[in-house]
């Protein structure tokens, strides 16, 4: 077992089976995020951006505020503030007050940016598909169990 990763980090052993999993993880996290950004990138879009956006589609049209989109991040962003301004400048999001309490920055994702997410949802889908041809239904739902061993005390 772990003959590709032992390739790829051109390393003859491990000091134990969870240090093995553990950069395992690691590597393929970083194959799967290089082939989301690829995507990303030929439309201008970081994966931070993207994930506020895929945030603000799911809330549409009452949309959230700051505090309600950063939990749900894929990955923690540390000033999400910053990404909501560089996607209102480029009109893909907007900002009101909130009808609840007015003292709340509500963003929104406006049309363009829904239909950015439109135009990229089939490129996404195809890098899915391709990834997914890898797996059985079962591997991904053991995949998915092991994963969530290493976060879900943590959420």
């Amino acid at each position: 077992m772990g003959q590709v990763l032992r390739q790829r980090l051109r390393q003859a052993r491990f000091e134990s089976p969870v240090q093995e999993a553990f950069f395992n993880v690691l590597v393929a996290s970083g194959h799967l995020r290089e082939r989301v950004d690829r995507v990303l990138a030929r439309h201008r879009l970081t994966s931070s951006q993207f994930n506020v956006l895929r945030i603000l589609r799911g809330a549409h049209p009452s949309g959230l505020p700051r505090c309600e989109i950063a939990p749900r991040m894929l990955e923690r962003a540390p000033d999400v503030t910053r990404i909501v301004d560089r996607l209102e400048r480029a009109s893909l999001v907007e900002r009101g007050r909130s009808e609840a309490d007015g003292r709340l920055s509500v963003a929104r994702i406006t049309r363009k940016g829904q239909a950015l997410l439109e135009r990229i949802d089939p490129e996404l889908t195809e890098t899915f598909r391709d990834l997914a041809g890898r797996l059985t239904e079962r591997e991904a739902e053991t995949l998915s169990a092991l994963c969530e061993k290493f976060y879900q005390q943590d959420v």
